[in-house]
């Protein structure tokens, strides 16, 4: 069966913008599974190490000639130009952004470090992505919208968390908040799905305890 190639990735700004509102929307999704978690730890474990798998295999496959129906696409159709002719590794840190903070912090913390990604950082590449014109040199070439956005995100979604958890603890917002602003300015491409939501969730666990 015929490869799918990657080269619409190299048409014009709106076709990148769609391509970036796909690839959020389903960064997104990765919010659920705190919620699944609470419901069960070990069953959310078994999903997510079991759905990265998959995905890397058919990706695999992918690459090798053999159209997924529907994976295949959507893998296309969300990549970014940078991907044109690889492996798309972001599906995979996802996955291991969501589940190494759920395997190693207390589910509160994991819940707050996988907000930070799917929130913060998410935001963060759709802010920058589209609004992003203030580029200082000190930002690595991240733009001054994103990282506000990211604050915002992050800051937003773990205070609404900690909200309906009882507490309302702003701090733990704010620390949240700047740990994924600090995080996300470092160049780590795709492997940033990883890193922000282990430091999130170290900084936040290490200063709070909770």
């Amino acid at each position: 069966m015929a490869s799918l190639t990657m080269e619409s990735k190299q048409g014009p700004l709106e076709d990148r913008r769609k391509s970036e509102l796909l690839r959020k929307a389903l960064h997104f999704l990765i919010a659920l599974v705190p919620i699944l978690a609470r419901v069960s730890r070990y069953f959310t474990l078994v999903l997510l190490a079991s759905g990265t798998l998959a995905y890397g295999l058919m990706e695999y496959l992918r690459r090798r000639g053999i159209n997924i129906p529907l994976v295949s696409n959507l893998t296309v159709a969300a990549s970014r130009r940078r991907d044109m002719g690889r492996f798309v590794l972001g599906p995979v840190t996802l996955g291991l952004g969501a589940f190494l903070p759920l395997l190693i912090y207390p589910l509160p913390v994991a819940s707050i470090a996988i907000y930070a990604l799917a929130f913060g950082d998410g935001t963060a590449s759709l802010a920058g992505k589209f609004f992003g014109r203030l580029r200082p040199s000190f930002l690595f070439g991240k733009s001054v919208e994103g990282s506000v956005a990211c604050f915002l995100g992050t800051f937003l979604s773990v205070w609404l968390y900690t909200i309906i958890a009882g507490s309302g603890n702003i701090f733990i917002a704010l620390l949240a908040a700047c740990a994924a602003v600090v995080t996300e300015l470092i160049p780590l491409r795709d492997w940033d799905n990883i890193i922000i939501p282990m430091t999130v969730g170290g900084v936040v666990w290490f200063f709070t305890k909770i």
